[in-house]
């Protein structure tokens, strides 16, 4: 099968955030979905080696930032590109706001945010599905909520020029513009940079 039909799936664009004790964190995540109206739930699915998902977990609390068109390339990278485990992701960065529980949403390059309360968890096996209470929220801008595909044309930066020729092959990630170089991608490779997996790597020419 082609893993880019997964592409043509219309999804939004989010940054998932939590906080445990007085340790704040985030990741991008493209799972955030209204289910019912009332009571006002959503879904969200987070992959479990995400430091994200393992405070959601144990707190059962979290907001969802939804980004929009005026989102750069530079707060993927954030709160996409990085652990929490190795770095303070909101460290030096102003563009927040913070619900009743303290938990911490982002205000630039997002059009409104959501403070929510998990109701159930179930074990997808790579991720983990919280439906949850939608217990706050607001508008922040008119902006256009960012797509995948428009994160793909618009966002994400467009590979570089090719340097001079190298006896080395060379592959693209097509998630994050990552280039990989040697005889042979592994079949088990990860991009370092988005976590993708080799699937998600093209061969430049």
């Amino acid at each position: 099968m082609d893993n880019k039909v997964m592409y043509s799936l219309s999804y939004g664009l989010f940054v998932l955030s939590a906080r445990r004790g007085d340790k704040d964190n985030g990741c991008i995540t493209n799972t955030a979905i209204q289910v019912t109206t009332d009571p006002n739930r959503i879904v969200i699915a987070v992959n479990k080696g995400n430091y994200t998902h393992d405070m959601v977990k144990e707190t059962g609390r979290f907001t969802v930032s939804i980004l929009s068109e005026e989102a750069d390339f530079e707060l993927f990278k954030r709160f996409g590109f990085q652990s929490g485990r190795d770095v303070d992701k909101f460290a030096g960065f102003a563009h927040t706001g913070k619900d009743a529980d303290g938990i911490p949403y982002v205000t630039q390059g997002t059009n409104a945010w959501l403070s929510c309360k998990v109701v159930t968890a179930t074990d997808l096996g790579t991720h983990t599905l919280f439906l949850a209470d939608v217990l706050d929220g607001g508008v922040l801008s008119s902006a256009p909520s960012a797509t995948y595909s428009y994160y793909q044309a618009h966002i994400k930066p467009k590979p570089a020029a090719a340097p001079a020729p190298s006896e080395k092959k060379r592959w693209i990630c097509t998630v994050c513009g990552y280039v990989y170089e040697g005889d042979e991608l592994p079949a088990d490779y990860i991009c370092p940079l988005c976590k993708h997996p080799a699937s998600d790597f093209e061969l430049l020419a």
